[in-house]
């Protein structure tokens, strides 16, 4: 069989092909292995919860999670009307700072709120898990990210 410059390119398209897969497949599992856990998935895998527990614990995250959604929804309105004072002032005026003003506090409400979550979930837990689960708590907020 004659290799002509058709079956070269055919090669090289395959390898390129190849590589690129294999570099996006490293990449999907690098990241995977980055990815932190979160406090959600070591109080459901890591502190044996009683079967009361864990049924208290969904109630719980069920609530969160609509009150998450609406503080996500105040924080994005408040972004955007920052964009339309930045759009409208192009310069830091009165509405750029007040519209920074209503972001950060938008953000304290989330921030708030989570904390408030967080301390929720801990009065469902024996003491024994609750010394755990503030280990787990201090470890993420005190951890570097880059790590």
């Amino acid at each position: 069989m004659k290799i002509t410059p058709v079956y070269i390119l055919l090669l090289l398209l395959l390898a390129v092909a190849a590589g690129a897969l294999g570099t996006y497949g490293a990449n999907r599992w690098i990241a995977a292995q980055a990815q932190p856990h979160g406090i959600h998935e070591f109080v459901h895998k890591e502190l044996r919860l009683t079967a009361s527990q864990e049924t208290q614990l969904e109630g719980l995250e069920q609530n969160f999670a609509v009150q998450h959604s609406q503080l996500e929804l105040a924080l994005r309105a408040a972004n955007a009307n920052l964009a339309r004072a930045m759009n409208e002032e192009h310069r830091y005026g009165p509405k750029v700072g007040a519209a920074i003003d209503q972001v950060h506090a938008r953000m304290g409400d989330l921030q708030k709120a989570t904390v408030q979550h967080v301390f929720n979930m801990r009065a469902l837990l024996d003491p024994q898990q609750q010394k755990a689960f503030d280990r787990e708590v201090s470890e993420a907020l005190t951890s570097d990210p880059k790590n």
